[in-house]
């Protein structure tokens, strides 16, 4: 495992059929990045525990995310793809990250005020710890009045330290709704080694790519199983085109432009397509004309309904072939399963390093 590359971590929560919000955010910039970094890419079934409580929907679920990713092109050679589960070194580092994370800066975090929310924080997403600072007083009164949250949840956190930290990663790939998650990773791993006096744990950076911050669902919100307005991955024609066309727009007439600078249907089409049919697309909505460059005629004209079809043509001919991969794995999953082994066990030398350097420094039993 020793390379001169920086190494990367991402995960995924099977929570929920996996949709094009997932793809964009984290699975394709995981794919990039691992064209120059030593990667770990892993499947977060454990983290789904806080919420999933039915053990055949998590298999299932787990199945269709490692499935999702292998069919996306994710290359088992050349990253480490395995089961968080099937590495326990990661909740042994919990435990310890946990007797260096103070409450109250979990009760700050997102996942906390998202449960007793029931959704994102209606403050900007990128905001910094002490800008959510006035939430943990309103947290605290739930929780005392109610007990709403479970251990899990409100250290949810940890886990994720734990997830980065065990392997030292040098970057982690994240949405600007995770950075809060990595600026806690940061601080838990400062404060274990500031109290050991030494770099125990590698403390690591963020990357995060502008252009796919938040991926716009079908309302305009950010995509979203709990909003309930995401396209599902894998869709097939017909029910993917449905999808598109439910997309919420304005009521701009036919022929006339139409506006795009954050519009939903544009902002997909331009994460989906090359630049030159992103640029076409961009003149038909300055324009309201199919052809800019061509008359005024009642079939030149240009609306929404054409927007959309030029977004389902895009999504359709990017992911047709990984659909029909995605679903021969579905069928094959004792070869999935023999894939997910081999990455855990190669995870695990790893881990069982760094696991060993923390129990050294803690005085622990190595």
């Amino acid at each position: 495992m020793t390379s001169a590359r920086p190494r990367s971590l991402t995960g995924i929560k099977p929570t929920g059929t996996p949709h094009i919000g997932n793809y964009l955010g984290a699975i394709r910039p995981a794919l990039e990045l691992a064209k120059t970094h030593d990667s770990f890419l892993f499947i977060a079934d454990l983290h789904a525990l806080t919420t999933q409580h039915d053990p055949k929907r998590l298999r299932e679920e787990t199945y269709a995310v490692a499935c999702t990713w292998l069919a996306l092109g994710l290359d088992t050679k050349e990253v480490v793809f395995y089961r968080q589960s099937d590495v326990p070194e990661v909740t042994m580092l919990a435990w310890v990250l946990a007797c260096f994370t103070p409450m109250g800066l979990l009760l700050r975090g997102h996942s906390a005020y998202e449960e007793l929310a029931g959704e994102a924080p209606a403050a900007p997403v990128d905001e910094s710890l002490s800008e959510v600072a006035k939430k943990r007083a309103a947290i605290r009164e739930v929780l005392e009045a109610t007990g709403a949250l479970s251990h899990g949840i409100v250290s949810y956190p940890v886990l994720m330290a734990a997830d980065i930290l065990l392997y030292d990663a040098d970057v982690v790939p994240v949405g600007k709704d995770q950075k809060q998650h990595l600026e806690i990773t940061q601080e838990i791993a400062r404060k274990v080694n500031n109290a050991y006096g030494g770099e125990v744990l590698r403390v690591p950076k963020a990357a995060i790519r502008e252009d796919v911050m938040t991926v716009p669902g079908l309302d305009g919100r950010k995509m979203s199983k709990s909003y309930d307005n995401t396209i599902e991955l894998f869709l097939e024609p017909k029910p993917l085109r449905k999808r598109v066309m439910q997309i919420t727009t304005d009521s701009t007439t036919l022929g006339a432009p139409l506006h795009h600078a954050g519009e939903t249907v544009f902002e997909l089409h331009k994460l989906f397509a090359a630049p030159e049919r992103s640029a076409a697309l961009l003149a038909s909505y300055q324009s309201g004309r199919k052809d800019p460059a061509s008359g005024d005629a009642p079939e030149n004209l240009f609306g929404w309904g054409h927007g959309k079809q030029a977004l389902y043509e895009v999504i359709e001919e990017s992911l047709r072939a990984p659909r029909a991969e995605y679903q021969r794995l579905m069928n094959d999953r004792g070869h999935v399963d023999a894939l997910l082994a081999e990455g855990a066990e190669r995870a695990r030398t790893v881990a069982q390093g760094v696991l060993a350097r923390v129990m050294s420094a803690t005085g622990l039993r190595i």
